[in-house]
């Protein structure tokens, strides 16, 4: 079956009327993940530091055994600071060479690797187009984000999207982590919509697709070959996406399909 009949077979399979707004993940959908798996400058001044010689591919292995374990801590606890993550990581990290971290250490740490995210995190080459286009439909759109308000808020303001979007929410801000529910009613009351008008784009299955789906959102799955997303360890996923995708550019066609649809049976 062809890309457009599957959209179509998807748009049939849909319940609920047209889209009203549109609600995205941040990491691994607006944005990429980066590819490069390489320890960050931050992570090697702080090895540095702590007097670690050890070669790199074996503080390597380390940090991803460390963040691995941290995460799977972390990942159904109802809300977080990423902060406090990135945080415990880095403690695991040089606890598993005999090192102690100081206070003074790890803020340095959290500070240096914020700065890298912010400078970094490649955002998606079809973003700013496709935001036009929904938002030239009328359509409501907002960011929300397990992410903390210190990183959301300067890649909105870097990336110009605080022109594109009508809000923008983090776990911080809502207290709540996807995929718990919390998070997504605060984030549908900011916006004033119904969760079956509302299409929410992400690409976790774990968090973005079960949080939203309990809710009554239809989603859409954005992924690309060869990239996992993060904090899933011990996570099951409960729900599939009505469409999935690879760009987000497929979005328009879906949301007029949906709309057009909905139009007929009025």
């Amino acid at each position: 079956m062809g890309e457009q009949n599957l959209m179509v077979a998807g748009v049939a399979a849909c319940r609920a009327a047209g889209v009203k707004g549109l609600l995205f993940d941040l990491g691994g959908t607006l944005f990429s993940y980066p590819r490069s798996r390489a320890l960050g400058a931050a992570l090697m001044d702080v090895a540095a530091e702590l007097g670690m010689d050890d070669e790199p591919e074996a503080m390597g292995r380390a940090w991803a055994a460390a963040n691995d374990a941290t995460m799977r801590r972390y990942a159904s606890q109802a809300y977080f600071l990423h902060r406090n993550l990135f945080h415990d990581t880095l403690v695991a990290f040089a606890a598993g060479f005999g090192r102690t971290v100081s206070d003074e250490l790890a803020e340095r740490f959290l500070a240096a690797q914020r700065r890298s995210v912010i400078d970094h995190l490649p955002i998606r080459p079809d973003c700013h187009d496709v935001l036009e286009a929904l938002k030239s439909r009328g359509l409501y759109l907002a960011i929300v984000s397990n992410i903390d308000e210190d990183y959301l808020h300067p890649l909105v303001d870097k990336h110009g999207l605080h022109h594109l979007l009508d809000h923008w929410t983090s776990s911080e801000e809502a207290r709540s982590c996807k995929p718990h529910t919390a998070i997504f009613h605060h984030a549908l009351g900011k916006a004033g919509l119904a969760a079956g008008e509302t299409l929410f784009v992400g690409d976790s299955l774990h968090h973005d697709v079960a949080g939203a789906s309990i809710v009554g959102m239809r989603c859409a799955r954005i992924s690309e070959p060869g990239v996992s997303t993060p904090l899933t360890g011990g996570l099951r996923a409960t729900a599939e996406p009505d469409f999935h995708i690879t760009t987000l550019t497929e979005l328009i066609d879906i949301v007029d399909a949906l709309n057009e649809n909905a139009s007929r049976d009025s």
